[in-house]
Parts: structure tokens; sequence; C-alpha cells
């Protein structure tokens, strides 16, 4: 069992990463049912919240089907993200988690996100003022460092943990790399051996199949793994490691019955939560990964994306079900994880 303050989680849990425009409430849903043990909302800007911007309030929203969940908030002044901890002490998540991580140059190179990691000081000062501002148990997202000449993760881990921190989720690459390359786990692992961490230590980047998943917690020792893009359409991905775990097996892939029953639970919540328009137009950018490798798919791909009822989406979805009935996917999901290139930190 691992646990982050009073939170208790499985043995090698998988976590579901904060993705900016993509872990809203009816992504987090889907992905909750396929067995994902830790969630996380979109990040939210500190700023944003003192303010009351509605869109920074929204993403505050959290349901009791998907705890435990935790609200990522940002920001590079201790004062803000002081206040906005105690705005999310009100909402009552599980744990409230600092992103230190998102390398966009609109968060970055304003002194927020993964900007952070050119200063540790500083970072050390932000950490603390959240902790001594809210009850909730305090975690950090972050990657390796600023560049390849800056990896601070190792100093960055042990400070933290010093000043509250009850874990660390750690992304395999630099500010400078984005989400390019391959990600680096080795310092994840040193981080994870070294003796005076005591937190749980979570690894992050390029886990897209259930063989990475094991291969990298047996080698590493990470206490577990979160996942981003090769969720983005595929939530079935946190089953398939969970079986390969107990089992040692691969899981078929699902059906092209689950997948449209899959993809239709994630439009009518993203309906029910965002309205009829905002849910329509910002559910467009999943389909592609969920029909992600049918063959001439696209005449069906252009209906989706230039509809704007829910009814005439399902009815297109319901098509696609009946013509590639039976069809059979690829047996694992690398070949369906896409480029993502919002902030998946």
């Amino acid at each position: 069992m691992i646990k982050i303050g009073n939170i208790e989680l499985p043995e090698f849990p998988l976590l579901l990463a904060p993705m900016e425009d993509v872990s809203d409430p009816p992504f987090r849903a889907v992905c909750k049912d396929n067995g994902a043990d830790l969630m996380y909302t979109e990040f939210i800007s500190s700023e944003g919240l003192i303010r009351d911007a509605i869109k920074s309030r929204q993403k505050l929203d959290i349901f009791d089907y998907e705890k435990p969940v935790g609200i990522q908030i940002f920001g590079g002044d201790e004062d803000s993200l002081a206040m906005a901890a105690k705005i999310v002490d009100v909402t009552n998540p599980d744990l409230l988690d600092i992103n230190f991580g998102c390398p966009v140059k609109k968060v970055a190179l304003k002194g927020a996100g993964a900007g952070v990691l050119k200063d540790v000081d500083l970072m050390v000062r932000l950490t603390k003022a959240v902790v001594k501002s809210t009850k909730l148990p305090v975690t950090v997202k972050t990657r390796l460092g600023w560049d390849e000449n800056s990896f601070n993760i190792e100093e960055v881990a042990e400070r933290l943990q010093d000043v509250g921190i009850k874990a660390l989720a750690i992304h395999g690459r630099t500010r400078a790399q984005m989400y390019k390359g391959s990600a680096d786990w080795t310092l994840i692992g040193k981080v994870k051996n070294n003796p005076r961490i005591k937190i749980p230590i979570f690894g992050n980047g390029d886990i897209d199949s259930p063989q990475k998943a094991v291969e990298y917690k047996n080698r590493y020792g990470v206490d577990g793994v979160m996942i981003g893009r090769a969720a983005i359409g595929y939530p079935w991905i946190f089953r398939e490691i969970k079986h390969y775990i107990k089992t040692g097996e691969i899981l078929p892939p699902p059906t092209m019955e689950e997948r449209i029953l899959v993809c239709k639970k994630h439009l009518q919540r993203s309906l029910e939560w965002k309205g009829q328009l905002i849910g329509i137009f910002e559910m467009r950018r999943h389909y592609t990964n969920y029909l992600k490798g049918l063959p001439n798919i696209k005449d069906f791909r252009l209906k989706l994306v230039t509809l704007m009822t829910g009814e005439e989406i399902n009815a297109v979805l319901d098509e696609i079900a009946v013509k590639y009935a039976g069809y059979e996917f690829p047996k694992t999901n690398i070949e369906l994880i896409n480029y993502h290139e919002k902030c998946p930190v």
C-alpha cells in the first residue's frame, strides 16, 4: 500500500497526469472506470482563482466518483499560491498538487511551471507557502531540470520533502526538451533510491504499454507511474497495465463496440458538464484518438468534427460501430499515441 498523507493507494498505483484541455471531469470519468487510481484536475492558475476567473473556477469541479482526486495549481508568487491554496481547500479534494513542470512559453517564461526550475530557492519558498496555507496533503509535479546543463531534481526532491510535500511526480525530461526525444528515467531512479527520500516517487514519461510500465517499475523502483498522452483516447491502458502486473498476460484490445460505448459516455458527460456548444466543440479533439487505427475513417471523422448536436454525433458513432463490427485492433497501444502539444506535464 502507498500512502500520501492519509490517502491510501494500492501497491504500485497508476496516476492520470494533469493535462491542460484534456484532464477534465468527462475524461477523468472514463479513466476512472478503467482503473486509474489517482487523478488530477487540469492545472489552475493561482492568479485566475484569486481573480475569480470563470474558467479557473470551473476547473475546481470534482465529483465523489473520482476520489481520490487532486487539484493542481501553478504560479510564481508566494502570496498568490498561498491564497489559491486556501480557495482549493474549500472544494475538499484529497490533495493539492503544485505544477513545477509545464514547459509551454506562456507559463514557463513567466516564472511559473517549469520556469521555477531555474531557481530552486524560489521553488522551495513557493512550496513552503502552499504547505503552510492548507490542511491538504501537498504534492509536486516537476521535471529533471531546466535543460541538460541543470539537472537538479535530486536537490529539488530533498528540499521539497524537507518543507513538507507528501509525494513527488517526476517527468523524465527537461523543460528544454518539451515533449521531444525519450524520457530519461535514470535520475528518477536515483531520486527514488536516495536513502534520504521517504515520500512516494512517481515516474512519468513515455509509459505507453503494460510491458514498459512493469519494466520501469522493476528497473527504477518507483512507487507508481503517471500516464498522460497514452491515455488520450485510450483509457483502457490503466486496466491493461493492472492486468499485466497481476497475470503477466496482455489483455486483448477493446472491441469496436466498447470503444464506441466509451466514446459516447465521454461525449454525454462533456455535454452535461460543459453544455451543448462547448461540450461538442471540446470533444472533437478526442475522436481521432478513439478511432485511431481504423482504415478509411476520414469521412466519418470529418462528420464528427462538424456536426453540432449530440444526437447527430451519436448516430455517426453508431454507423461506425456497424461498419467496423468485428474489426481487430493492434495488440498494443503504442501506435495509438498522438503527440499532444498542450501541457501534459
